[in-house]
């Protein structure tokens, strides 16, 4: 057993990638979407998905639509590989108790 990935083990970390995942691949997410359901700040999101985007679990959109930003996040190849890792890491310490 590995000892699972350190970058998707943080709390907001491994919540945005479990969003995430829940989508197709192909499937963005808003920021501000993102936020409402982590119930975080523009600043902690933002630290936290620079984060996933430097490890390149995540690909980060940022457009602006009538002079407003708009920011959309969608979980990579990459990303959904290493969370379907994590957690089957975190799947067998709770079966196995280890």
């Amino acid at each position: 057993m590995t000892d699972g990935n350190p970058i998707i083990h943080q709390a907001t970390r491994l919540k945005i990638m479990a969003a995430l995942n829940r989508l197709g691949p192909e499937t963005a997410l808003e920021f501000t979407r993102l936020k409402s359901i982590l119930e975080t700040t523009d600043g902690n999101l933002g630290t936290h998905l620079d984060a996933l985007e430097k490890a390149g679990y995540i690909a980060v959109d940022k457009q602006f639509e009538a002079r407003k930003p708009r920011t959309r996040v969608k979980a990579t190849a990459a990303g959904r590989r290493a969370f379907a890792e994590h957690v089957a890491y975190l799947r067998e310490i709770i079966d196995n108790g280890v």
